[in-house]
Formats: C-alpha cells, sequence, structure tokens
C-alpha cells in the first residue's frame, strides 16, 4: 500500500466544501476529504487564501488528470507533487 495523496487548490472555501462533498459522490472515495486553508505569503487577511482538498488515494485508482479537469470546474486544480 503506498500514501498516495491528491491536492486540489480552490479559491475558497466554498467551493473546497462543495468539492470535498462532489468528491465523496463521483469518486466513492474510500476516506472523506481534508479541507486545509492555505494562506498566501504574507496575508493576514482570510479572503485572500486559497484552500485545499487534499485526498488520500492509497490505492492508486483516482486518476490525476480525471481530477484536474473535475475540480477546474470550481476554478480549480489539482496541484503537482
Amino acid at each position: 500500500m503506498s500514501d498516495v495523496r491528491h491536492v486540489l487548490v480552490l479559491p475558497d472555501r466554498d467551493a473546497a466544501e462543495e468539492v470535498a462533498e462532489a468528491l465523496e459522490e463521483r469518486f466513492d472515495v474510500d476516506e472523506e476529504p481534508r479541507l486545509v486553508r492555505d494562506a498566501l505569503a504574507g496575508e493576514d487577511d482570510a479572503e485572500d487564501a486559497q484552500w485545499l482538498v487534499v485526498l488520500r488515494d492509497e490505492a492508486g485508482r483516482l486518476d490525476a488528470d480525471e481530477l484536474n479537469e473535475f475540480v477546474a470546474g470550481w476554478d480549480g486544480w489539482r496541484e503537482e507533487p
């Protein structure tokens, strides 16, 4: 078993929450995605933060390109490791 993680970057918390919920429905993930606030360097304002959805994929069954296309619907992208 490997420790594969996908990190999806979203513009705001609402988008991240929607993506996390939709991921569970569309991809039948094994574990609930984790939301993480990622403040931009030097920014203290919560409005200037990106949100990350961290998704474990130990079985390696999720396709990176498909995830990237999926998250683009919320103006997001999949971060390459």
